[in-house]
């Protein structure tokens, strides 16, 4: 499994706090919050934005993946996401769908707690047997 240093995953973790900060939740009170390494070496953070409808609701993980494409980045290395739980919230299927568009099956992907308390996995252990862009060629 790829792994991400102590100290990159600790940065990564102060930034994903950081945009936790911003999660606009006035339904869930459940706050999320992102940061996606590029290849290029930049970070792209993210917070879910809640709908009073729900459906248009936006996860975090999305929310820097969107942010990212849409400034030109395309490959990732890594992504850390927190959440004001009590227990680290994996992300869920439609953003795994999402990361797996863009990042390899090795991207480290860790996910934290309040308290900083984490788990750190894989995409490709989170979306075995995924369906991805070479299925369609």
């Amino acid at each position: 499994m790829s792994k991400i240093s102590e100290k990159e995953r600790e940065t990564m973790l102060d930034l994903a706090y950081e945009a936790m900060e911003r999660a606009y939740t006035p339904y869930s009170r459940f706050q999320v919050g992102a940061c996606l390494k590029g290849k290029s070496g930049r970070y792209y953070l993210g917070c879910n934005i809640e709908s009073a409808s729900y459906t248009p609701t936006n996860c975090a993980e999305r929310t820097a993946v969107f942010k990212a494409v849409s400034e030109g980045e395309r490959e990732f290395e890594s992504i850390v996401i927190v959440c004001s739980g009590k227990n680290p919230a994996a992300p869920c299927g439609v953003c795994r769908q999402v990361l797996r568009e863009f990042c390899s099956d090795d991207m480290p992907v860790v996910f934290a707690d309040g308290k900083r308390n984490f788990v750190e996995s894989t995409l490709g252990a989170l979306l075995p047997h995924s369906f991805g862009p070479e299925d369609l060629l």
